[in-house]
């Protein structure tokens, strides 16, 4: 038997066409929408300080890449984002393991979670930057916030989704706590902490640009204020293009990792919660 013929080859399945049709009906999908919008703003003469065509927008995205001018804008919010996501993430999956362990906890501690996160974080915004200033501290703080809960709801929930009989069986054999949470809470958690990952990281990007909004020096919120006090709506548009980007290649890497570690868990089983 020669080589070749002892070699098999992976022939594409059904999954892999359907996923590959639905990208290129997703591809096209974008094309007629952006094809719809200049006609419409052609056709119906709209000005440009209302609603740009999409090649102005595009030409607005290419100078501002070209010339550089958006590039240290997109490492401040770059960097607000991912220092915010990560002081939340470690604080709400933190607190959530300490509450999903503790009913005296979660009796004591959620109720002002709840209430704290009610308040609109556009409302207290102004009052961070006035403590923490017009830096990197209170952007990342803000984006902190926004990102907290979805980790904390989805830690507790993923805890306490422990089947009640694996728990018992461990303990009849003489299990510790940690060993209870290591071999049986945390393994059953890690699904829903990773879509409280997917869903923070996306809302850290808006937490970012809502701190830039408020008071920054620079930033994409701030260059998007820049360019509206300029009329320039084309490099707005273009700015929310960036951001948009940014957003889905994130979510696009978190859905990554969650694949890899999460090799084994089945997808359809993973709920959403915090949002």
């Amino acid at each position: 038997m020669s080589v070749l013929s002892s070699v098999s080859v992976r022939r594409p399945s059904r999954l892999d066409r359907a996923k590959a049709q639905v990208g290129w009906l997703s591809a096209l999908l974008l094309l007629v929408i952006l094809v719809v919008w200049e006609a419409a703003v052609r056709m119906l003469d709209i000005p440009a300080i209302v609603l740009p065509t999409p090649i102005a927008v595009f030409e607005a995205l290419g100078e501002g890449l070209g010339t550089g001018s958006y590039l240290p804008h997109i490492a401040v919010t770059f960097t607000e984002i991912i220092c915010g996501f990560l002081a939340g993430a470690g604080l709400g999956i933190a607190l959530g393991i300490l509450i999903g362990q503790s009913l005296f906890l979660e009796r004591l501690l959620y109720p002002y979670v709840v209430a704290f996160q009610t308040v609109p974080k556009v409302a207290i915004a102004p009052i961070i930057v006035i403590w923490f200033g017009y830096g990197l501290s209170s952007k990342v703080i803000i984006t902190a916030a926004i990102a907290f809960f979805p980790l904390l709801a989805n830690t507790i929930v993923g805890l306490r989704s422990a089947p009640t009989e694996q728990i018992d069986m461990l303990r009849a054999h003489t299990a510790t706590e940690w060993q209870i949470f290591r071999m049986s809470r945390l393994p059953q958690a890690l699904p829903f902490i990773f879509v409280g990952l997917d869903v923070a990281i996306v809302l850290s990007v808006i937490g970012a640009i809502v701190g830039e909004f408020v008071g920054a020096k620079e930033g994409l919120g701030f260059l998007i204020l820049q360019k509206n006090f300029n009329f320039d709506m084309a490099g707005v548009f273009a700015i929310l293009l960036v951001l948009s980007l940014i957003g889905v290649g994130l979510h696009l890497l978190m859905t990554t990792i969650q694949r890899r570690v999460l090799f084994w868990a089945n997808s359809n089983q993973i709920h959403v919660t915090g949002l």
